[in-house]
């Protein structure tokens, strides 16, 4: 016999060998022990694996998030926003300004007053700083929460409401100011003058996380001019927080406060700090948004 056909006559009696009833050299038998035996292998891991996941939820909060990829105390935002942290436009052309605008416009559409008519959503507060508003622990059954109201009309002539344009138009531009949500937080106010900048000291009262904006620069001071703060306190006040979760407190509105630079030096550009105080709220350098932000602002009248 040729060789050729020895080795396909051997590789066919490898594959089934009708003598000893084998399939690839092992009998019924040998490969029904083999396929056992990675059943339960590969079962008991997936039982160990599946165990674990559970055994994992059960120490997880359905309300909070026990691990958090943001910055605890909240961050220091502002509307609008731009990629560079700039605002830059020319008061001889509406074009140059009408994106902030929009962007404040869309921002600020929660905040009217049509929306937060349904009294089984939403409550009175009071429009001066108040305490904490409890509303039960974050792991009871009361279930949903209800949110403080925050009408635009408390943010002034930053409101939109008869100034459509913001003040950009005059270029006495205004920016609206929030701290990022963060579960269950409560932001403690100042408890003494000697933490924080001798000019922020007067705005510091019961119930409030003061809110103050100047220049960044040195080469910057003077150029600012006055700058006007709206909404509760020229601050945040307590009575908003804590946050419940997107879960119990779907309606929830953000205190705001509007800043509205009255007075800016036109044609050059100015850096300007806006920052929180408060005993657990903490800025840094590195996070730009961390308690504080700098935005550069540029104003062409020519």
């Amino acid at each position: 016999m040729p060789a050729q056909n020895k080795e396909d006559a051997g590789w066919k009696q490898f594959v089934w060998n009708s003598e000893r009833k084998e399939f690839l050299g092992r009998t019924g038998g040998s490969w029904f022990k083999i396929f056992v035996f990675y059943v339960i292998f590969y079962g008991f891991l997936a039982g160990v694996f599946v165990g674990t996941i559970q055994a994992l939820l059960l120490t997880l909060s359905t309300y909070k998030p026990t691990w958090q990829d943001r910055v605890v105390p909240p961050g220091l935002t502002h509307s609008p926003r731009s990629d560079k942290a700039e605002l830059a436009f020319n008061l001889n052309d509406a074009e140059t300004y009408f994106k902030y605008t929009r962007a404040m416009k869309e921002f600020l559409e929660p905040y009217n007053e049509d929306k937060q008519r349904d009294q089984m959503q939403y409550e009175d507060c009071g429009t001066v700083p108040d305490d904490y508003k409890n509303r039960g622990e974050l792991e009871s059954d009361i279930g949903t929460r209800k949110a403080c109201r925050f009408e635009r009309s408390l943010l002034g002539p930053c409101s939109g409401i008869e100034d459509r344009e913001f003040g950009f138009k005059e270029g006495k531009p205004c920016l609206i100011i929030k701290l990022n949500r963060v579960v269950n937080f409560r932001p403690r106010p100042p408890i003494s003058n000697e933490t924080i900048p001798e000019d922020v000291q007067p705005k510091v009262q019961p119930n409030v996380i003061p809110l103050h904006c100047t220049n960044k620069r040195e080469e910057d001071a003077g150029k600012i001019g006055e700058v006007k703060y709206y909404g509760i306190g020229g601050g945040f006040p307590l009575q908003y927080y804590p946050y419940y979760g997107k879960t119990l407190h779907p309606k929830y509105l953000q205190p705001l406060v509007a800043v509205q630079f009255v007075n800016l030096t036109m044609n050059q550009e100015l850096r300007i700090e806006c920052r929180v105080y408060g005993e657990n709220i903490h800025d840094s350098e590195k996070d730009r948004y961390q308690g504080r932000f700098d935005i550069k602002v540029q104003i062409h009248n020519l």
